[in-house]
């Protein structure tokens, strides 16, 4: 599978393809269901850390925090008609964030002028899978040990640190003070009929086998529950839980040429009843085909800079890698990044029909369920609507705990995955235009604008499968996205034409300067983004963009040849 990787700073940032939707519990459950032994275990550890280390430790710590992922999983996959997999997996994983000095400066900040691998590893250690208090207390107890002690040996470091290095330009404190959070939401579950899907999966994989030009396809299904327990010093105690559903449709081929191609299509829910019908699934294959046969016939591109479309799913992805990661708190602070927008806070940096919001509070948009919906961040900060540009004007950064320079409390955007520290994040990254147009009158404004600047052809980006983009300050501020349909629009009338071997490439502040016009249809774009802070869901909502500058280069291809030997039953000189 085709995979988009973002670079931050020296960091690489993956949003893959593979989707995932968050389907969580209402607030109004909370405490219904009893705390659980998973939560009992963490709230006593905690106090019973908080009296020892304040009265041993030296220093005390100031704060501690136990997350803990527990997760059911079920995975099936097929090709050919065949099962490749069918799986489930039940795993519980402790992470354990302690601080010693002060919420001003503790053993987190940032060792300049050197690398600080550790500085972004919380480093999971895994719980017992049964419900015994004693064995899941022992698992806590061992690991706050571990990360007191090297919560004292890094402030040193820290201290030393800085203590060589020039006045730092940022001069906030290190950690926010925020409000507890109690909430004892049911725990996440899910019932999966394996057998049915491992049925469904083989019978959709064989449907691919009457195309001849496709070397591998395959359908695989995942269903996943995820319960979240986060308790800290300061008195939160939260337990909240999401499943997420996700069938993946895939398949490749090659080009006489040697380019590989694919397609690809997802289909997420928070529920099993909103999975697609068979008829769809067929349709959807049927599609799939049609475009691999289409594409290997298609006309190579050629570097072109000039108009373009950027249909609404490949605007939300636009949106997230150029724009998105370079308004995530944590960059406006780091000395080795960009800072693009850092000093543009009340400027405008967008077009002034634009204006921008982040939402995890949304479950969904447009009938479509979100992956970046989430109640609870990372850090116990409920999650909040930050309003990032409006009009135009840069208003607000996504906030973790780690305030920056005029942005000194959490707006509930610290995110993470299992095993990584916590920075902030996007969610549902959402663009909102004031100057739409139809999608029909956005084309014919492509093609004026192609005839004003002389060229023969505008693009239009009609599907893709993700990107990168580098924020940090030692190598070019530059994004790549990858696109997968292409089309040229001829202002002579002529058809449009499908075109492969397509990378749209750019810098940040030119390409929004370009942007044009919008349309009235809005497109979502659900995927899952890894950077510092390791693999987290998002959504992209963004309408079809209309920019009088874009440019495009050949994408790299392979030079081997399609498989010399036709597919197993397709030889034509065999006998019966």
């Amino acid at each position: 599978m085709k995979r988009q990787v973002h670079r931050i700073g020296s960091w690489i940032c993956l949003f893959f393809i593979i989707l995932y939707v968050c389907c969580w519990a209402p607030v109004g459950a909370s405490q219904q269901s009893g705390k659980g032994v998973v939560l009992k275990a963490l709230e006593e550890e905690m106090q019973r850390a908080k009296e020892i280390l304040t009265q041993k430790g030296d220093p005390p710590p100031y704060f501690i925090s136990y997350q803990v992922f527990e997760t059911d999983s079920t995975n099936v996959s097929a090709s050919r008609g065949a099962l490749r997999n069918s799986s489930s997996n039940r795993s519980r994983a402790l992470d354990v964030d302690l601080r010693v000095g002060e919420y001003q400066f503790d053993n987190s900040h940032q060792l300049r002028g050197q690398p600080d691998f550790m500085g972004r590893f919380a480093i999971s250690v895994p719980l017992p899978i049964e419900d015994d208090i004693d064995a899941i207390k022992s698992a806590i107890w061992l690991d706050t040990d571990r990360k007191y002690k090297a919560a004292v040996e890094r402030l040193m470091q820290v201290k030393a640190n800085r203590s060589i290095k020039v006045e730092e330009e940022d001069k906030s404190a290190d950690f926010s003070r925020e409000e507890p959070q109690v909430a004892a939401l049911p725990p996440a579950n899910i019932k999966v009929n394996t057998a049915d899907w491992e049925t469904r999966a083989k019978a959709y994989s064989a449907l691919f086998n009457q195309y001849p030009e496709i070397l591998e396809a395959n359908v695989s299904f995942t269903a996943e529950a995820t319960t979240r327990y986060l308790v800290n010093s300061e008195g939160t105690s939260i337990r909240h839980g999401r499943t997420q559903l996700r069938m993946i449709l895939y398949a490749s081929t090659k080009a006489n040429d040697g380019m590989e191609l694919y397609r690809y299509e997802l289909f997420d829910s928070h529920t099993l009843d909103r999975l697609p019908n068979d008829t769809t699934v067929k349709q959807t294959i049927e599609k799939i085909a049609k475009d691999l046969q289409a594409l290997r016939t298609a006309p190579l591109v050629e570097p072109y800079t000039g108009p373009a479309i950027l249909a609404g799913r490949a605007s939300g992805v636009f949106f997230h890698e150029i724009f998105g990661h370079r308004i995530e708190g944590h960059r406006q602070k780091r000395e080795d990044e960009g800072q693009t927008f850092t000093k543009k806070v009340n400027q405008a940096i967008l077009p002034d029909f634009i204006s921008v919001y982040d939402d995890p509070t949304a479950a969904r948009a447009g009938g479509v369920d979100l992956n970046g919906h989430y109640q609870y961040d990372d850090e116990g900060v409920k999650a909040q609507r930050v309003t990032v540009v409006e009009n135009g004007v840069l208003k607000n950064f996504l906030m973790s705990r780690s305030p920056v320079a005029g942005f000194e409390r959490s707006n509930g955007h610290g995110r993470k995955s299992p095993g990584y520290k916590v920075v902030g994040r996007q969610g549902s990254l959402m663009v909102h235009s004031s100057k739409t147009v139809s999608e029909e009158k956005l084309r014919e404004m492509l093609i004026e604008e192609c005839k004003k600047q002389g060229k023969p052809f505008g693009l239009i980006f009609k599907d893709i499968s993700g990107g990168f983009t580098f924020t940090g300050r030692g190598i070019p501020q530059a994004f790549q996205v990858t696109p997968i349909m292409v089309y040229r629009v001829y202002t002579d009338g002529r058809a449009d034409e499908l075109v492969r071997g397509v990378d749209l490439i750019g810098t940040p502040l030119i390409s929004f300067s370009k942007i044009i016009a919008s349309s009235d249809k809005l497109d979502i774009f659900n995927g899952v983004c890894g950077a510092e802070s390791g693999w987290v869901p998002v959504s992209a909502v963004s309408p079809s963009i209309l920019t009088a500058q874009i440019e495009v280069q050949k994408k790299p291809k392979s030079s081997d040849r399609a498989p010399i030997l036709p597919p197993p039953g397709r030889d034509k000189t065999a006998k019966n």
